[in-house]
């Protein structure tokens, strides 16, 4: 019995690897913002506990090296390209505790690397922090 002699292709990958090849690189920049976006995310949800640990603890304010809650929060912000802006409120006491809570909101812009359709350009990341303000030892 013969074989058939077998046809060749050599063109047919080049050919698959350019159809996709769009697609490749839409998905690796997707993911390099997605990454960035975590990060920014994680960062921002430190700095609003530094910061919240600051104002709810006056021990750890007695000892911190910063002037303020902005400060304590700005020293978590490695790595951001923007300022964290933080704002401090506080929620009244409750019936049970007794002790009121220090609500921290933490806010920074994001902004992606690319300008692809379909991915927005800017974000803002916002992360809140609820601390309850720690009692005061009087001894």
């Amino acid at each position: 019995m013969t074989r058939r002699p077998q046809r060749r292709r050599s063109g047919a990958a080049v050919v698959e690897f350019a159809a996709l090849l769009p697609f490749i690189v839409y998905l690796a920049v997707i993911s390099t913002d997605w990454a960035r976006i975590m990060y920014y995310s994680i960062t921002v949800t430190n700095c609003a506990r530094a910061a919240a640990l600051y104002e709810s603890d006056t021990v750890v304010a007695a000892d911190s090296p910063y002037a303020n809650s902005q400060a304590a929060a700005t020293a978590e912000a490695y790595g951001l390209q923007s300022t964290v802006t933080i704002t401090v409120s506080t929620l009244a006491d409750t019936p049970t505790a007794g002790n009121s809570t220090k609500v921290v909101t933490a806010t920074t812009p994001f902004t992606t690397i690319t300008n692809w359709p379909g991915v927005p350009k800017s974000q803002t990341v916002t992360r809140t922090v609820q601390m309850r303000v720690a009692p005061v030892s009087t001894y």
